[in-house]
């Protein structure tokens, strides 16, 4: 007998709908930053799941599709955080910035991420709701002219 193991967070995220959202293709490699003990496992875990694999941990070298970065008011410069996730991320990679949201402790106004993304060569092109707590901000590398 074949168990499925569905991960549904509080607002509802399955590992489908995580994926349709991010939208990356099921093997993407992401790398995760920012991990800490106030992160939203359900999602991570329905992520993870979609993936088909581990998020790679903040150590690791290799070249990925996409970054999950959390990021909190208490957490420094943001302009550097960003700039500090971009050595992995394959070209036409993308971010994902998740911020507390909106009455939540280190939360981040989001005129804050609009006005830090350009300055670490990115801008923002989206913004979801995939955690009950955290605001979901998708960033791509600004394109040259």
């Amino acid at each position: 007998m074949i168990l499925w193991r569905t991960y549904v967070s509080a607002t509802g995220a399955t590992k489908e709908t995580v994926g349709q959202k991010l939208g990356l293709p099921a093997g993407s490699l992401m790398q995760e930053f920012g991990y800490d003990e106030d992160v939203d496992f359900d999602l991570r875990d329905a992520l993870e799941d979609f993936l088909g694999t581990e998020l790679l941990d903040e150590d690791d070298q290799e070249v990925v599709d996409g970054i999950l970065l959390w990021w909190r008011a208490e957490d420094g410069d943001l302009v550097d955080g960003l700039m500090d996730v971009l050595a992995t991320l394959d070209d036409g990679g993308v971010v994902w910035l998740l911020a507390p949201k909106n009455g939540r402790e280190g939360h981040i106004p989001p005129v804050e991420i609009q006005e830090a993304a350009p300055l670490a060569g990115l801008h923002v092109t989206t913004t979801e709701s995939l955690a009950q707590d955290w605001a979901a901000f998708r960033l791509v590398m600004k394109q040259g002219k």
